[in-house]
C-alpha cells in the first residue's frame, strides 16, 4: 500500500464525495462523518443504512 493511501485511511471523510458515494444527503453525510470520525468502515456500514 502506498503511503498516501495509508494517510487517507487514517483521515475522515468529506461530507461532499462521502454523500455522493452512498446517495445520501449532505447533512447526513456530516453526522455521519461526526459520529464515525476516521473510522471509514464504520461510516461506509452507517451510510448504507441510511441509504436504504
Amino acid at each position: 500500500m502506498s503511503d498516501k493511501k495509508a494517510n487517507t485511511a487514517d483521515q475522515p471523510y468529506e461530507p461532499i464525495p462521502f454523500a455522493k458515494k452512498h446517495r445520501i444527503s449532505v447533512e447526513d453525510a456530516k453526522a455521519i462523518i461526526e459520529k464515525h470520525g476516521a473510522d471509514r468502515k464504520s461510516a461506509d456500514k452507517e451510510a448504507r443504512r441510511v441509504a436504504v
